[in-house]
């Protein structure tokens, strides 16, 4: 084999530099999940973008490894490897929702890894502009709108489960007015009593303007003798 041939011919470089392209702009996007901590980060990134850039590099370059293409009746589609694509990305990025009681987690990591995909498929057809951009723009809403989110005023919502004793259970007006003293509201409220185990639950969604008010909670229900068990779960991604 003729190696020097083989790093010299133009097709080889573009297609090496299409592949570094989309290495860098898979890492650069699951650098900024990694920082959050985020399961699906940096090496997951860059791995669904390099493999949809070598999808679509199979479509743009098949005349390299089907020379009788020119010479047939047959014809091929590029955009049918793009829709697979999406689709198989689907499933991945499915994958990293998680449902926590009543909270859903994992959304934004998984639009992350759906448009790192679709980056991918324009590095591998040679669009390093719109890419560019995409990549841009991603990093942009991921950082830069993360900010702007967190200064929006909001209502702060929280998944509370607290147990008593089955005998020793706080009334129910005597919990809403305790939770009114902490500026929370009830958005819905569920009861489960366990005769087995020999405790009373009250499960529910609390609101307030503000998430400081559920550590002043938290704290409170620390001193609570009656409380055997409680758990405050914000709602959020």
């Amino acid at each position: 084999m003729d190696w020097h041939a083989l790093f010299t011919d133009p097709t080889h470089q573009a297609i090496a530099m299409r592949l570094v392209a989309a290495l860098a702009v898979g890492a650069a996007i699951g650098l900024e999940r990694s920082y959050h901590g985020r399961p699906a980060g940096f090496r997951t990134h860059a791995l669904v973008c390099l493999s949809t850039c070598l999808l679509m590099l199979v479509t743009v370059y098949q005349e390299r490894w089907f020379p009788e293409l020119h010479h047939t009746a047959v014809t091929m589609d590029p955009t049918r490897m793009a829709q697979g694509i999406m689709t198989g990305i689907g499933f991945l990025g499915a994958g990293t929702i998680m449902k926590d009681g009543l909270s859903v987690r994992g959304l934004t990591t998984a639009a992350s890894i759906w448009i790192t995909a679709a980056i991918g498929v324009l590095v591998g057809v040679g669009f390093y502009l719109p890419a560019l951009l995409s990549t841009v723009l991603t990093l942009g809403t991921l950082s830069v709108f993360r900010w702007i989110e967190n200064r929006i005023p909001s209502q702060f919502y929280a998944n509370f489960v607290v147990r008593f004793d089955r005998h020793a259970k706080m009334d129910e007006v005597e919990m809403r007015r305790m939770l009114a003293n902490f500026g929370f509201t009830i958005a819905n409220l569920n009861y489960r009593l366990d005769g087995v185990a020999g405790f009373f639950e009250y499960r529910m969604v609390i609101r307030a303007d503000r998430a400081s008010r559920a550590g002043a909670l938290a704290d409170m229900l620390c001193t609570l003798d009656m409380v055997k068990e409680f758990r405050l779960l914000p709602l959020s991604e």
